[in-house]
């Protein structure tokens, strides 16, 4: 039996929300504890399956893993267990979990070999993985993968320095070839490298324990390989979809709301996108104040031409509050054109958002419009199931907003990327129920 949602939407909420630390960076930063024999201590660590599973394997692999708090781990990785590498347990924990391929940079460049199962995960198009292993071949390993156990193998006992240009600005991807070059004989250079907050905190923290990384924050990066890193500690940033999330939720049912802690400075031009919604919010301190909007009206462009909201790599707006942006665009005075021009299949779940009510037309696996209703028309409360992470959220965004109950299934999706999420919605006021 799986766990589901079940939620009497369209009550106004009202208080205070703390984002939790951002998922895509501790992904990241857990993996380069690897890099050091040193103890490394991290906090602001989101309790989420996605992570646990990582900080789980850390420990099977022979890390000295401690919890120091309800959000703090250190790690030491003194001895780790090479034999683990080729292990059945290996194969099915690190097989099912997206965050695996983030041990190979730091295990290739510690120890000069690596081995990791072909990797599973989202269900949002083909997540290509050749800028990760094209890169490492630039760096001197060489690979092989065996059909027969589902392994790929990388031999790396020299790695050199060189200059690397990204086929696509992936961030997995450039953390993993950052990763794997900091101990790399020489220096580095990676051009059409991704430069999102959690990058650029990866490098700092590198930088820290030793490394020699330029450029950070620009799409030039250059890094002069060491001998060795030490230790560190290091504080996560907060998760900056989930802010997101809440903005969306505010304006959508209409709450009064205060984002806690938020880093406003690291949020890019998420909080623009909103405004451009409509949507009023005020900074107050480094927290997000959203007052309660009975209305909120997209603004056009300045010929009068229909708004467009599309992803694109940082500093760009990030894919994964794409859907947000639809669904509280459905509520809003106007209409928006969604153009998600970086995964395939992500715009799929406006099939239940049309069952609700909404008025949207899918223009093709990419692009949809939304024409807003303004608040005039309720959204109706339906049953459904979350296709992925960030839909489940504009889902569960979309039942709290309606009238009626939603029964929203396969909430496992959304709790791999949203801690406690329903306790802390029912902090706020909202009648959410996980049965």
């Amino acid at each position: 039996m799986t766990n589901a949602f079940v939620i009497n939407g369209g009550k106004p909420l009202k208080g205070e929300i703390t984002p939790q630390g951002a998922k895509n960076e501790a992904l990241q930063v857990i993996s380069a504890v690897l890099l050091t024999d040193q103890q490394v201590t991290i906090s602001n660590i989101p309790d989420i399956k996605d992570v646990n599973k990582l900080i789980e394997l850390l420990g099977d692999m022979g890390v000295i893993v401690e919890k120091t708090a309800a959000d703090t781990y250190s790690f030491t990785a003194k001895d780790i267990d090479q034999d683990f590498f080729q292990s059945e347990t290996f194969k099915s924990k690190g097989g099912g979990l997206r965050g695996s391929i983030m041990i190979v940079g730091p295990l290739l460049a510690r120890f000069g070999k690596a081995s990791i199962p072909k990797p599973g995960g989202d269900k949002i198009g083909r997540r290509r993985l050749d800028t990760h292993f094209l890169g490492f071949e630039k760096l001197g390993a060489q690979f092989n993968y065996n059909p027969a156990d589902g392994f790929f193998n990388v031999d790396a006992s020299n790695l050199k320095g060189t200059y690397i240009l990204l086929d696509e600005a992936s961030v997995t991807g450039t953390a993993n070839i950052v990763m794997a070059a900091v101990l790399a004989k020489g220096i580095t250079t990676i051009y059409n490298a991704a430069c999102e907050p959690y990058l650029q905190q990866l490098c700092k923290m590198l930088n820290r324990m030793g490394a020699k990384i330029s450029g950070i924050g620009s799409n030039l990066l250059t890094i002069e390989g060491v001998t060795s890193l030490g230790g560190t500690e290091h504080r996560l940033l907060p998760d900056m979809i989930e802010i997101g999330s809440f903005i969306g939720l505010a304006a959508m049912t209409g709450s009064e709301i205060t984002i806690k802690d938020v880093k406003y400075a690291e949020l890019g031009m998420i909080p623009d996108v909103f405004k451009r919604l409509g949507i009023k919010l005020e900074l107050r301190g480094d927290d997000i104040y959203i007052p309660a909007q009975a209305h909120y009206e997209i603004e056009t462009f300045i010929d009068g031409s229909i708004m467009t909201i599309a992803d694109a790599p940082w500093p760009g707006f990030t894919p994964d509050l794409l859907s947000i942006v639809l669904v509280v665009a459905i509520q809003a005075k106007g209409s928006v054109l969604i153009h998600q021009k970086m995964f395939e299949s992500r715009l799929f779940f406006v099939d239940k958002l049309l069952d609700m009510g909404a008025q949207i037309i899918l223009c093709d696996p990419h692009r949809a419009t939304v024409i807003g209703l303004d608040k005039q028309v309720q959204l109706r409360g339906i049953s459904m199931t979350s296709p992925d992470i960030r839909a489940g959220v504009s889902l569960l965004i979309a039942a709290l907003s309606a009238q009626g109950k939603s029964t929203i299934y396969n909430i496992e999706q959304i709790e791999r990327g949203y801690q406690h999420i329903d306790d802390r919605l029912k902090a706020l006021g909202a009648d959410i129920t996980r049965i």
